[in-house]
């Protein structure tokens, strides 16, 4: 008879297990805090400011001093913001203001740090999920499309007219002669708005589930008196059937797809509507459809979570596919294909480190 013997449990793995456990606290925390920081506009104040006293970074950010001191200890420990021992001032190092400001456009950290807590508000929700099946609704995520445009202006708009749309040759081109446009799961439009601006002969159309997105998108468009862009409340659960065949030139999707709760209809309803010469310009997350192949991305786990405690979830709750943001190429290149689609490219941008860029074709 064979007996089992435990492997022999080793001490100093066990013990760096625990200091990485430990670490994710720290980090963990940190995010909470670099919202926070972001949020009320301290990063940005201190990029500016001298060594200074936690009354005068509260001043130049008109904050309450107590709160400004405890976040600067945070800051302080985390190895984020400097103290002088001596004087008990506090600066945030340029090199770091790099990375959490505003004026740091796409290389600001601190914008994806608000998706921490944006998740962990809706933790009871995902328990009970995990017990019970179902999915937790768009509507208890009262912030997310406010951080998704924040994150969508700073990542896809910073780079829109020098990076994104010379992926497409001729793209800028056809789009200042005139063509026909629309962004499916537009969120509150910033990218068309912005195409509308710049492209004054094309005409665009939003399409999004939120009422609340559409209806900042039209406040939008009508602050600046365009009249070449309109927005639609709209479930795209349908679209392989509601699509108007061979409507648009030019079709996008920013990080959207995943999360549809019909995936595959829609990009059948983006393959019908797309005239036989247009282009579908299709962002979406960058990994593979295998997860011991995403063991080193840089940001696995940060995607995962997003996946498990948003993009799948309210997909379950339409009583869709669960997709989930990490369903990864080799999966998106199949429902290209099965939608239709025979040409399909994928590019990478050097400051966008979480997406591929699909440019399709039929």
């Amino acid at each position: 008879m064979t007996t089992h013997m435990p492997a022999r449990f080793d001490q100093a793995k066990a013990e760096l297990f625990a200091g990485r456990l430990l670490e994710a606290l720290n980090h963990g925390a940190l995010c909470l805090m670099a919202s926070v920081g972001h949020r009320t506009g301290l990063f940005d104040a201190m990029r500016d400011l001298p060594p200074s006293t936690t009354s005068e970074v509260a001043a130049s950010a008109g904050l309450n001093e107590r709160y400004v001191r405890e976040w600067l200890g945070a800051m302080v420990t985390a190895g984020v913001v400097e103290i002088d021992p001596s004087t008990e001032r506090y600066l945030l190092p340029a090199e770091h203001a790099a990375f959490l400001t505003r004026l740091a456009k796409a290389d600001n950290i601190a914008v994806f740090a608000q998706y921490i807590a944006l998740l962990g508000a809706v933790e009871d929700d995902i328990v009970n999920c995990f017990r019970n099946g179902g999915g937790v609704p768009y509507d208890r995520f009262p912030r997310f499309h406010d951080v998704m445009s924040e994150d969508s202006g700073q990542s896809v708009l910073s780079s829109l007219e020098s990076h994104i749309l010379p992926l497409v040759p001729g793209l800028s081109a056809r789009l200042a002669q005139g063509l026909r446009a629309v962004d499916l799961g537009c969120g509150r439009g910033l990218i068309i708005i912005r195409l509308a601006e710049l492209f004054p002969h094309s005409r665009f159309v939003g399409m999004d589930l939120s009422r609340e997105a559409t209806e900042f998108g039209r406040a939008a468009v009508a602050a600046k008196g365009l009249a070449n862009v309109e927005f639609m409340t709209v479930d795209l659960s349908h679209f392989d059937r509601d699509a108007e065949p061979g409507a648009y030139d030019l079709v996008t999707t920013f990080d959207a797809v995943h999360d549809q709760a019909k995936p595959l209809g829609l990009l059948q309803g983006i393959h019908r509507t797309l005239k036989t010469d247009g282009v579908y310009l299709m962002q979406d997350i960058k990994g593979s459809s295998h997860v011991h192949k995403n063991v080193d991305h840089p940001l696995g786990t940060m995607l995962y979570t997003v996946s498990c405690m948003h993009c799948m979830t309210v997909s379950l709750a339409q009583g869709g596919e669960g997709l989930g943001a990490m369903w990864g190429e080799e999966k998106a290149r199949e429902y290209l294909e099965r939608a239709g689609f025979r040409s399909v490219e994928t590019h990478q941008l050097a400051h966008d480190i979480q997406n591929n860029w699909y440019v399709v074709r039929k």
